[in-house]
């Protein structure tokens, strides 16, 4: 990375701009940047920093104090750096966030936001890269490789940090070397194992708490067995107690094996005889409800006879059943045919009386006898009428169409009418709305000249208007600075006063004692010790002090110190007096003098001029709309006012034309209304006819056909009774029975049978026969025996269950602890790769982190750092080689700390011409500024190779030359002579005098009252 041309504005202590050209100092490859303490020469170094960083190394990295407090309160501070890397060439110009004056800020001030701009050369053009802060920032740390810190320490070598370096502890040293090598990442590597070693150790007494968990559960389980623990192993070996659990088990298994096969096998025997005994008595039980049920048997057998006899009477009539039911349902069907016959004829005479279409019917009936079978009853004449009424109605129905247009005629002449109407009320109203229009266009047109007029000078009173403003609010500043001002002379001159006062006090005591000197000599002197003024051993007549004479210094240095704390006083009114005249001469250049009255007045006719004129635009503008809007209605209305004259004489004709076809088809319709409204109505009235005399029709019908089905019923079923035994019908339904009374006769007959067959069997079973055998042995049951058996058989049952449950118990028991020593085994087994895992990690961290078998407590960032030392080391040795007439070098050592502190980043120095090795801080002032140099330079060289191999063509070496004698300072210059052997740029920073003399090419900084500025002089310039 090299640096071509810098310029800075109003940064730091520079109050204008100043450019330095760096291409012109590289032309001899060594310069010094040289100036009075205090100029900026740091601040030099420090705006390089800003324009690549936008930020300044150590405390000055408050960005709000980067801008000069000489420069112009209106000028923007900012830095603009040229430089080249990686081949191509770029420039970055950055802006401090800065306090801008503003009227109209907040306290007379707004704030600017930092800003960035970087471009890059292509092919002799600059081209813009990025305008954000942070893309900038990005984009050019990837082409320098290194961050602020690095480049601070890399490219701008400050000797004062170095020196402490090279003298500090290495806990300090691991701090910068961490900052410069970015070896975070091995911090992570330790933490990382410490982490996994950690959760090692957890997961080992994870497996540890789960394998006592099975020895407990083993020790619960084993509880419930009431194991001898005579022969017991001990409880310190987990393992051999699982294993004589598991054999005391099994042995306490066995024994109540036996225990309980012995009681099962007399529960079995006493559960026999119990059995043997119930089985007599149930047998004896089942002989008596045998003998019961026999009995009832035998007394049902009359009852069983009658039920025999009226079923098959039942059986014989239920051959008749369909045609007595024929029978009934033809009767009930005669019966509601003739009903309904009655029903309908009704229903027509009383239509017959309001209806003419049936007036003509005659409705009289024969003999009212409805259920006569003999023949159908009739009313002459329905069927043809019902004929005749139906071809009329499908006339009526065919002409429909024509009175639905006849309607539809009559509704459009009705809006015909309607419409005619309206348009030619809309043609007076379009009219006059036309009329209306063009007088308002008329009266806006009038007004249209003197709106325009105070218009025009809108955008000239809207200017005098923030004029007056802002020279108001300039006119209440100044009267406000001009206060400041007045009170800021006060306090100048009463310092001024003051400080002439306490340098004439302190003069007067200083010629007081300068009177006194020989007496304050004389005081010194000792019989026998030479005079520091004449060198005689002798001192006859000393002077003598006058009175208050030994108190001249104390009150001389006492003077002295008010007159500086005067002089600071009026020096610091004096710069408050300035600015304060600054500030009341800005704003009496910018018309601050105007009387506030005047100025007030007028931003008043200002602000009422700009309001008048802004409302007239407002004016003139709604006016030119109104008027566009009034030519396009009043064209409208026109249109509107055609149209509707066009349609109201096309209604005109189309009105007369439907006029002339309603009255004809009305004419050719009336007949067949026959005095109906229309022919709907009388085509409803048709129907109804119709309806009302075919249901007379069918119902006549109706019943003659139920009179001849019930006739041929009753035939059939005379023919058939005495067939089936029955003399009558009614004889027949007598004995009829319903199918519910049949089937219960039936199922009485089936369960007296069926009860008959299994009493039957019952007698011929084995225990009933074996029960009469036993009853004619007497052999009967005897229930105090069977309830003692009964009694002893679950005595020895419940002991028999007690066995088993116990012996139950202790086989899952024994199961458990089976399982339990399987579990423990395999878990012992599977707990030593952990355990051995963890041994391991915990070794490797603590090794890591510089503990346990760490002897020199040199953690895995501590040694790569110390790698990265030794590097620093070496290659610092090169040029201490070469600065100190090949005496010293610096050696890295990994010497064991005292006291147990962590090793491996020491450093000392190997005297060559000794063979001595010795700590660096025995260097003396100006051998420790050489060997901090040394390792600057070594230090830059190696993070250089660090940050990716990143060449840098510049380099700064801030002070501390001032330490060197003559030779030394000639053997440190010849090695910074080499550091621009392949085209590097050195610039040194120092205020000695010989540096001037030996330094051609300077970048001078020169400091004034007003700021300092910068030039560049050459070799000819730095003699004159």
């Amino acid at each position: 990375m090299r640096i071509h041309h810098l310029r800075i504005s109003g940064f730091g202590p520079f109050a204008g701009t100043e450019e330095v050209d760096f291409d012109r100092l590289s032309a001899h490859g060594l310069f010094l940047l040289n100036g009075p303490t205090g100029a900026g020469k740091t601040s030099v170094l420090d705006a390089i920093c800003f324009a690549l960083y936008g930020s300044v190394p150590g405390a000055r990295q408050d960005g709000k104090r980067l801008r000069s407090d000489h420069a112009e309160p209106g000028q923007e501070p900012a830095v603009s750096c040229e430089f080249s890397a990686q081949g191509r060439r770029f420039e970055v110009t950055r802006s401090p966030a800065w306090e801008k004056p503003s009227a109209r800020g907040r306290n007379g001030f707004t704030t600017q936001q930092a800003k960035t701009l970087l471009r890059e050369r292509v092919d002799g053009t600059w081209i813009e890269k990025s305008a954000r802060n942070d893309e900038a920032g990005a984009e050019i740390l990837a082409l320098l490789g290194m961050d602020r810190e690095q480049f601070t320490r890399v490219v701008m070598l400050p000797q004062g940090d170095f020196a402490a370096f090279l003298r500090s502890k290495a806990t300090d040293r691991l701090e910068l070397l961490q900052k410069l090598f970015g070896t975070e990442r091995f911090e992570a590597v330790e933490q990382e194992l410490s982490r996994q070693a950690q959760a090692a150790k957890e997961e080992v007494s994870v497996l540890a708490g789960r394998l006592e968990l099975l020895a407990a559960r083993a020790e619960s389980e084993a509880a419930t067995l009431q194991l001898d623990e005579a022969d017991g192993q001990a409880t310190d070996n987990p393992a051999a107690r699982l294993d004589w659990l598991k054999d005391a088990a099994a042995q306490r298994l066995r024994e109540l094996a036996d225990q309980a096969q012995t009681a099962e096998s007399a529960s079995q025997e006493r559960a026999g005889k119990v059995a043997a005994e119930t089985a007599r008595r149930d047998r004896h039980r089942r002989l008596e409800e045998a003998t019961a049920r026999q009995a009832a048997v035998q007394d049902a057998v009359p009852r069983l006879e009658s039920l025999k006899l009226r079923l098959g009477r039942h059986r014989q009539a239920e051959v008749l059943a369909g045609q007595l039911r024929s029978v009934d349902a033809g009767a009930v069907k005669v019966r509601r045919a003739a009903d309904a016959m009655e029903s309908a004829f009704t229903l027509l005479r009383l239509a017959a009386d309001e209806d003419p279409e049936l007036a003509q019917l005659d409705l009289g009936f024969p003999a009212d006898d409805a259920l006569d079978l003999s023949g159908p009853a009739a009313v002459p004449g329905a069927a043809d009428e019902l004929n005749r009424i139906r071809s009329l109605l499908a006339v009526v129905e065919a002409r429909l169409p024509d009175e639905d247009r006849f309607k539809a005629l009559r509704s459009k002449h009705q809006q015909l009418v309607a419409k005619q109407q309206d348009l030619t009320e809309a043609g007076a109203a379009l009219a006059a709305r036309v009329e209306n229009l063009a007088d308002e266009r008329s009266r806006l047109t009038d007004g249209l000249g003197p709106l325009e007029v105070r218009a025009g000078v809108a955008a000239l009173r809207a200017k005098e208007a923030t004029a007056a403003e802002e020279l108001l609010d300039v006119v209440r500043r100044y009267a406000a600075a001009s206060t400041v001002r007045d009170a800021a002379k006060l306090e100048h001159d009463a310092a001024r006063e003051n400080q002439l006062e306490t340098k004439r006090r302190w003069l007067d005591v200083r010629e007081q004692r300068l009177a006194n000197a020989a007496a304050e000599l004389a005081a010194t002197l000792v019989e026998g010790e030479q005079c520091p003024v004449c060198g005689s051993f002798d001192h006859p007549l000393p002077s003598a002090a006058e009175e208050g004479g030994a108190g001249l210094v104390q009150e001389e240095e006492t003077a002295h110190q008010l007159h500086e704390a005067a002089e600071a006083e009026y020096a610091a009114a004096g710069h408050t007096l300035a600015e304060a005249n600054q500030l009341v001469a800005v704003l009496a250049g910018q018309g601050g003098e105007t009387a506030k009255e005047e100025a007030a007045g007028a931003a008043r006719e200002a602000r009422r001029a700009a309001a008048d004129a802004e409302q007239a635009v407002k004016d003139l503008a709604a006016a030119r709309s109104r008027l566009e809007a009034l030519e396009a209605d009043i064209a409208a209305a026109q249109a509107s006012r055609s149209a509707t004259e066009a349609e109201l004489a096309l209604a005109a004709s189309t009105l007369a034309d439907v006029a002339e076809q309603s009255s004809s088809l009305d004419h050719a319709l009336a007949g067949l209304r026959a005095g109906h409204r229309s022919l709907a109505h009388r085509l409803r009235a048709l129907e109804n006819a119709a309806a009302m005399l075919g249901k007379a029709v069918d119902a006549q019908a109706e019943l003659g056909s139920a009179k001849a089905q019930a006739a041929e019923a009753l035939e059939q079923l005379e023919q058939a009774l005495p067939e089936a035994g029955f003399a009558t019908a009614e004889e027949a339904r007598k004995h009829l029975l319903s199918a519910s009374e049949a089937a219960a006769l039936e199922a009485d007959m089936r369960s007296a049978q069926d009860e008959a067959a299994r009493v039957a069997e019952l007698f011929a079973s084995e225990d009933i026969v074996l029960a009469l055998e036993e009853a004619a042995a007497g052999l009967a049951p005897d229930e105090q025996q069977l309830a003692a058996l009964q009694a002893g058989a679950a005595a020895a049952l419940k002991e028999a269950r007690d066995a088993d449950l116990a012996a139950g118990l202790a086989r899952r028991c024994l199961e458990s602890l089976t399982s339990i020593r399987t579990g423990y085994e395999e878990l012992a087994g599977s707990a030593r790769g952990p355990a051995e895992r963890a041994r391991m990690l915990s070794g490797l961290a603590d090794a890591a982190a510089g503990r346990g078998d760490n002897t020199y407590r040199m953690s895995l960032n501590s040694y790569v750092l110390a790698a990265r030392l030794e590097q620093v080391a070496l290659a610092a040795s090169e040029r201490l080689v070469a600065m100190s007439d090949g005496r010293y070098l610096l050696q890295h050592t990994d010497a064991k700390a005292a006291r147990g502190a962590k090793s491996g980043l020491g450093l000392e120095v190997v005297d060559q011409w000794t063979g001595h090795r010795r700590d660096t801080s025995t260097l003396s002032g100006g051998e420790s500024f050489m060997a901090s140099l040394s390792l600057a330079l070594g230090l830059a060289d190696v993070v250089q190779q660090e940050s990716g191999g990143v060449e840098i063509e510049t380099l700064f070496v801030d002070e501390g030359f001032g330490s060197l004698d003559e030779q030394s300072l000639e053997q440190v210059m010849d090695a910074l002579e080499g550091l621009r052997d392949g085209g590097r740029v050195v610039g040194l920073v120092s205020h000695v005098g010989e540096m001037k003399q030996r330094i051609g090419t300077q970048l001078q900084v020169l400091k004034t009252r007003n700021g300092s500025t910068l030039r560049i002089a050459e070799a000819l310039d730095v003699q004159s």
